[in-house]
């Protein structure tokens, strides 16, 4: 598949480089000649250097043959306008726009036809969309969903006093009381496929998969169920802070933004009438105190540096948060986020990319494709859920009769509405979703690709 991407930045360079490994014949567009020169020495690419709006540029990147095209620059106008003249310029082309004005949002998914859009992201929403997810259960670190919010896969971490340190696997179902499977587990920076003789320790961080409501029962018995979640305290005004002032407020949920710039600070009090718009620099011990830190059940970190974001986390654990979320554009800093135990962390890049490779891969196979990606244990795992089609290998065999390749865990199965944690009698049939665990750089692009 030919795929051309226009922006080589933080969204752009990722997708260049995830793409690429896996084999598709990337185009790279930008007008900065310094940063494609630097993205054609890393990755398996071609460039063009130049305006992605321009035909001239278009046809050069051979827009003409391509399958897709990425719309991902700094500019919203520009990713719109980049699209529409390479539709025009090849209708049966798809397009995917990176979109981050909330003024445009609703307007743009009534007009996508107009624009030739097949998909349009919004990694600042998506962020907050994700954010609001785990402040329903603070406990969890990551929060991933599955066939339509059925199935889901969580991050928890064994802390001291955690009632799993220092159990069996085997010996997880006398506890949790319901049907949960741990897929993978992360000890020191690497990450492990469990079998039943595994004993958890202090510091293991341990990937879930469950029925929804089974998770509900397992933290229940873990005795983690905590209070809802009734103030949270944004730092940072950006636009991520205001999806997520927007989605908390329609919870009943009471938000206080600390914003350092004041035009942004006045352009949010207008924008969010009901939200207590705070002028100062969230970094500042005082300001944090005087505006209740102690008494808050989650603070949120969203400024533009990741430092910053960072330290302000590590004050709000010492003040005893409840729930701390930070917010990072990158993830390479695994280890020393883990050692600084900053709770949940989330990457709107990231989140952006796993919504396109999805995508992506969606469209090359559509024989049993990808429905969904989601990359875990610091991109370590994927977790892919596919659907069932007639040309699916083994429908209606029992799982202990099919091979399955090494590093590779079928975790979830959905049949008719209803959900299992398979064993060796399992099965699945034309319709059904599953859940894939694989560990490695192997890409999935349809469920027949984990069979032997």
């Amino acid at each position: 598949m030919k795929i051309i991407i226009a922006g080589d930045g933080k969204v752009g360079g990722t997708l260049a480089r995830k793409l690429s490994a896996e084999g598709y014949d990337i185009t790279l567009i930008d007008s900065n000649a310094r940063v494609l020169d630097a993205s054609l020495e890393r990755y398996d690419v071609m460039v063009v250097h130049g305006n992605c709006t321009l035909m001239s540029v278009l046809s050069e990147a051979d827009v003409e043959r391509a399958n897709l095209l990425i719309a991902a620059t700094s500019a919203d106008e520009i990713n719109l306008l980049c699209c529409m003249t390479a539709h025009k310029m090849n209708p049966d082309l798809h397009t995917i726009a990176r979109i981050r004005n909330p003024e445009y949002s609703e307007q743009i998914y009534k007009m996508r036809d107009a624009f030739g859009l097949s998909l349009t992201v919004n990694p600042e929403k998506q962020t907050a969309v994700e954010i609001e997810r785990l402040l329903k259960y603070p406990v969890f670190l990551q929060r991933d969903t599955f066939a339509k919010g059925r199935v889901e896969l969580v991050e928890l971490r064994i802390d001291e006093d955690s009632i799993l340190k220092d159990v069996s696997l085997n010996d997880l179902y006398s506890i949790v009381k319901c049907q949960v499977l741990v897929c993978a587990v992360r000890r020191n920076g690497q990450v492990e496929t469990p079998d039943g003789n595994f004993v958890l320790k202090e510091g293991d961080r341990i990937y879930v998969t469950a029925p929804s409501d089974n998770l509900t029962i397992m933290l229940k018995n873990m005795g983690l169920i905590t209070h809802k979640v009734r103030r949270v305290i944004l730092c940072g005004g950006g636009k991520v802070s205001y999806y997520l002032a927007k989605i908390l407020r329609k919870s009943g949920i009471s938000v206080e933004i600390i914003e350092e710039n004041e035009n942004r600070a006045r352009q949010l009090a207008e924008l969010l009438p009901s939200v207590d718009i705070i002028h100062g620099d969230a970094s500042r011990k005082t300001l944090l105190e005087s505006q209740g830190i102690e008494d808050c059940d989650a603070l949120i970190t969203l400024t533009g540096m990741d430092e910053l974001n960072i330290i302000i986390s590590m004050y709000a654990k010492t003040c005893g948060v409840p729930h701390v979320i930070t917010k990072v554009g990158h993830t390479d800093r695994s280890s020393i986020q883990d050692s600084l135990h900053l709770g949940s962390i989330v990457c709107p890049k990231d989140l952006c990319c796993d919504t396109i490779v999805g995508y992506v891969r969606a469209l090359e196979a559509q024989t049993g494709a990808a429905i969904s990606v989601h990359n875990i244990a610091d991109g370590q795992v994927e977790a892919v859920e596919f659907r069932v089609d007639e040309k699916t290998k083994h429908c209606g065999k029992p799982l202990k009769e099919i091979s399955i390749k090494n590093n590779m865990l079928i975790a979830c199965i959905t049949h008719k509405g209803k959900t299992e944690i398979p064993n060796g009698d399992s099965y699945f049939e034309n319709g059904d979703t599953v859940i894939v665990v694989s560990k490695g750089d192997v890409a999935l692009h349809q469920l027949n690709d984990i069979f032997q």
